[in-house]
């Protein structure tokens, strides 16, 4: 669970601290008042790209932090950050540089971390993602996911990428030897430019840490130089205060014996101290400035860049299109050697994806009933009472993909007598709002994700379809948490805390003010979202009535 949210210097957001709690939490308030900037804050912090027009004016970093359950971070980062207790804290900072730095329990992490931590934990569903769920691709994926079809997905992967690379060196066998050479010496080429820099997976974050140190090695170096002089270096210093303090209880402890304790006690300080003054020491003789170290740190950066513009987008990336590129080479330099062994080695690999294909497409057919089933149970809620919804899994042989031999499309019928054809031609924006609700509603049933977070999917409905809305919202936070940014005070009503988000000038600067809502004050704000400009004594009454009903 997110028990305690931070956000400083975020766009118009000065400084924002919330409490939050388990269950369903509303965020109500005028357009452009800031609330979708808290979600898009969060979504930083659990790893999103980050924008420096995120970055308040004026300001020369902006911050995201976070406390969550510690029994939400993943047993990995749990057991590599060392993390106990009952909650952990998250942070992440973007300067007005671009530069990102990220924390798990106080320590550096890199930012794949809280990627890692947010993708085990959160599950972001924006009103921008109606187009998205027009995509066959994303259907696809939802439907996999809907079945828990990973394991599936990663084998057909595996083994799509087996048998291209066998096509590729048997295809490369029909080369014509001209062809070859030239295909040879650029493959060589730039093998040999990523195997003469040797990238590491996660030396960029390395990297990252030890610029600030060699950037400000004069200025380490003065402070430590200070440090130990305080500690150790002058008469008057703090080790040559304590020994003299030391000698002066040992002569009250020759008086007194009941104070020898103190004698003890501060000798163990002095000796705490003293190691501390010779770390410092030490800390001091190795800040000294190093050029040349800070050049080759900034020209290796550079060179990671590089490599990544030409063969990235990540070093991830970079390394396995060097893999790729050996097996190719390797393929071309041993093409006429091994065509026989090769065709030989296609046809098992063609055998084995045609039956992972075959299988993935009887486990998707099974899976797209189950979810015909659920979605249309969601919809019936959600006011489509006579919609018709199918998801259609088609499988062509031999059109093999990473994902396999199947083509997926959500149909829909929103009205009695009308065929079923695809979203893009079937739903409008309220209806589709709708379907993307629903489908979000059947998958969180089967997957049991800590935190979902809605911006506005509730868009385009109203009356009683919004009252419905906030009824299965609600029901989706049995046992989760939820956020949701909303309009519809039929949904606000529903939940169990209600923040108010708006605006105000100070000082002649723009600031965003985050109110939760009690009692009467509650009343007055869910009044004013039913009567537009000003609440009146029935918009008031029709409030009143959907906060006891809810």
């Amino acid at each position: 669970m997110l028990r305690r949210l931070k956000v400083v210097n975020f766009a118009v957001v000065e400084r924002v601290e919330v409490e939050l709690a388990a269950g369903f939490t509303a965020f109500t308030g005028e357009t452009g008042a800031g609330k979708s900037i808290l979600l898009e804050a969060l979504g930083f912090l659990l790893g999103a790209r980050g924008s420096l027009s995120w970055l308040r004016t004026g300001a020369d970093r902006l911050e995201v932090e976070g406390v969550f359950d510690v029994a939400d971070l993943p047993s990995e980062l749990r057991e590599r950050y060392k993390v106990g207790g009952g909650t952990f804290t998250a942070r992440r900072e973007l300067d007005v540089a671009g530069r990102t730095r990220a924390m798990i329990a106080s320590q550096s992490a890199p930012v794949a971390a809280l990627a890692a931590l947010g993708d085990a934990f959160a599950d972001f569903h924006g009103q921008h993602e109606h187009q998205a769920l027009l995509r066959p691709a994303i259907q696809l994926e939802l439907l996999d996911r809907y079945g828990g079809l990973e394991p599936e997905r990663e084998a057909l992967a595996v083994a799509y990428g087996r048998w291209s690379a066998l096509k590729s060196r048997l295809e490369a066998s029909s080369m014509s030897e001209e062809e070859r050479r030239r295909r040879v010496d650029l493959l060589r080429f730039q093998l040999e430019e990523i195997d003469t820099a040797r990238p590491r997976l996660g030396e960029e974050e390395e990297l990252e840490d030890r610029l600030p140190c060699l950037k400000n090695a004069d200025r380490l170096r003065t402070f430590a130089e200070q440090a130990h002089g305080l500690l150790y270096g002058e008469e008057d210093a703090v080790l040559a205060r304590l020994m003299k303090a030391e000698r002066a209880l040992s002569e009250i402890a020759k008086i007194d014996p009941s104070a020898a304790h103190l004698q003890g006690e501060l000798e163990s300080a002095r000796l705490s101290v003293d190691t501390v003054a010779h770390e410092v020491g030490d800390y001091r003789d190795r800040a000294a400035a190093d050029p040349a170290a800070l050049d080759a740190l900034l020209t290796r950066q550079d060179l990671l860049a590089r490599l990544k513009k030409k063969h990235g987008p990540t070093l991830v990336d970079v390394l396995a299109n060097r893999e790729r590129l050996a097996a190719e080479l390797d393929g071309l330099e041993n093409a006429d050697a091994r065509i026989d062994e090769t065709r030989k080695e296609l046809e098992a690999a063609e055998k084995a994806l045609a039956a992972l294909c075959e299988e993935a497409h009887k486990a998707r057919v099974k899976t797209a009933k189950r979810l015909d089933v659920a979605v249309l149970r969601e919809l019936k809620v959600l006011g489509m009472p006579h919609s018709r919804f199918s998801c259609c899994v088609e499988m062509e042989e031999g059109a093999w993909s990473l994902t396999g031999a199947d083509a997926v499309e959500f149909l829909l019928a929103a009205n009695p007598g009308e065929p079923p054809r695809s979203l893009k031609l079937a739903a409008s924006g309220g209806e589709l709002s709708r379907v993307m609700l629903g489908l979000k509603t059947a998958f969180a049933k089967a997957d049991r994700t800590p935190l979902l977070v809605f911006d506005e999917v509730d868009a385009g409905v109203g009356g009683e379809v919004a009252l419905a809305v906030g009824e299965k919202l609600a029901a989706l936070a049995i046992g989760r948490q939820v956020l949701c940014v909303t309009h519809l005070p039929q949904v606000a009503v529903r939940a169990a805390a209600h923040f108010h988000v708006a605006k105000e000038v100070a000082q002649g600067r723009t600031r965003v003010r985050l109110e939760r809502l009690e009692g009467g004050r509650r009343l007055d704000v869910v009044a004013l979202m039913l009567g537009g400009r000003a609440a009146t004594a029935a918009s008031r009454k029709h409030a009143e009535e959907l906060l006891e009903n809810a």
